[in-house]
């Protein structure tokens, strides 16, 4: 259900007092290093980047473990959005307002935030540099630091965004533009893409096209619009039930899939999108557009490229069933800035919080980690103002449901799941470290059939 070496010695500065601690080299059989306590602001029994999803569900977990004022979260925003929202948003169906609260009420009690951005992490030395040459060094490290959106690889990104007929369901900057853009539309092509890239919640490019053409129907403007989904994939879906599916809506609504589309280019004076053919490097073809929503590319975070804790893409390296950093026992990853070859959800990050929860308490105890995340991720596939398809599925593209049911048909029930109960869940259970995913609901679901 749908709901990311060895330290001798630690100086620091406090107080005006340069302070040298001699350090003790304590090795486990895991090869765990940790480096001696500083001051109470230099140091952390476990450090989290990022207060998005993973990172304070992680550190609310990690808080019941260490106590209070052991666990630090390292997050410059101000605001924490349930961004699984921004669907229905666009669509017009909720108030972006209701997608957003204080970072500060999110953060759980007796964890410390320190409002700062990483800068460097330097894993061989259990510590990292925050804005301003600020150093903390921590014994247990979890990178929580989501994904990053590059409008700007797009020519004409982000500017664009001023002019009209154009938004994007990915920022809380242009959510709304794309609300507007369907309230306007009046006829011709209306054009929805998704990037040459990975990204977060796969599903959502076709959710806000499949909300659009039904308010259009509502209207009255259906027959005035040609409705394009042009993809850079060769497919509608990675998992082949919930594919078929939606090819069937996709059929039943004469909309028209363009695969191998990848959006290059946007100009907005000509509401035109340039299209790259990815069957044919450096063919481009012209779309002229009535109204556009934009996927924008991603890409981990700017920090962890070429960092220590990254793969070759800038990912952070982990194992994709512990979560455990491949190389630094003591550092873990969660979410959409792991290499871990699932989708990027939030349903994802729930299920990784249980695990990973595990890990860490085994790791803590000098035992090996034995829980195992199974790819566990899910997307509930709006495909109307009250339906949904509900695709949950592990990391061989298998379909893992929750529900006795048939998840691949469009249901009321699952929409409102989707709208009103998921979000309920997320403030009050997953963010508070209470909620690792549906697995005990599959549980008892499925011996409850036997």
């Amino acid at each position: 259900m749908s709901v990311i070496g060895i330290v001798s010695s630690c100086s620091c500065l406090h107080s005006g007092v340069r302070l040298l601690k001699p350090q003790i080299n304590k090795m486990s059989s895991f090869g765990l290093h940790t480096a001696a306590r500083c001051a109470a602001k230099d140091y952390y029994e476990v450090l989290v980047l990022g207060g998005g999803t993973g990172g304070i569900a992680m550190s609310a977990r990690m808080k019941r473990k260490v106590g209070a004022g052991n666990v630090a979260v390292v997050e410059p925003s101000k605001t924490h959005y349930y961004q699984p929202l921004w669907t229905l948003v666009g669509g017009g169906a909720k108030q972006l307002s209701a997608s957003a609260r204080s970072t500060e009420s999110v953060m759980p009690k007796g964890v410390e935030w320190i409002k700062s951005r990483v800068t460097a992490l330097d894993p061989d030395k259990n510590c990292v540099w925050l804005e301003n040459d600020i150093k903390i060094s921590y014994k247990y490290l979890i990178i929580a630091l989501g994904i990053s959106l590059q409008f700007e690889k797009i020519k004409g990104l982000p500017e664009g965004f001023d002019h009209p007929k154009i938004g994007s369901n990915y920022s809380v900057q242009t959510v709304e533009k794309t609300w507007k853009a369907i309230q306007d539309f009046k006829e011709g092509n209306a054009i929805f893409t998704f990037p040459n890239t990975p990204v977060k919640c796969a599903g959502a490019p076709q959710k806000i096209m499949y909300l659009s053409e039904a308010y259009w129907r509502k209207t009255g403007k259906r027959s005035k619009a040609n409705i394009m989904f042009n993809t850079s994939l060769g497919v509608i879906f990675g998992v082949k039930k919930y594919a078929d599916a939606l090819l069937e809506i996709i059929k039943e609504r004469n909309i028209v899939v363009n695969y191998k589309y990848n959006l290059v280019e946007v100009r907005t004076d000509k509401q035109e999108a340039v299209f790259e053919n990815l069957d044919k490097p450096g063919v481009t073809e012209i779309h002229q557009y009535e109204m556009l929503h934009v996927t924008p590319p991603m890409g981990p975070p700017d920090v962890l490229i070429n960092s220590p804790v990254s793969d070759g893409s800038g990912w952070v390296d982990v194992d994709k069933e512990t979560l455990q950093h491949k190389k630094y026992p003591n550092v873990f990853g969660i979410g959409d800035c792991t290499n871990l070859p699932t989708s990027k959800t939030a349903a994802a990050v729930a299920a990784q919080s249980g695990v990973l929860d595990k890990t860490i308490s085994l790791v803590m105890k000098n035992q090996l980690p034995s829980k195992k995340y199974d790819g566990y991720t899910s997307c509930p596939l709006v495909t109307g103002y009250n339906k949904v398809i509900l695709a949950e599925f592990d990391y061989n593209a298998q379909p893992l449901e929750t529900f006795p049911i048939d998840q691949s048909k469009e249901r009321a029930t699952m929409y409102h799941m989707k709208a009103d109960m998921m979000p309920f869940l997320y403030w009050n259970a997953l963010l508070k470290g209470y909620w690792g995913g549906p697995a005990p609901i599959r549980k008892l679901m499925h011996l409850g059939l036997k």
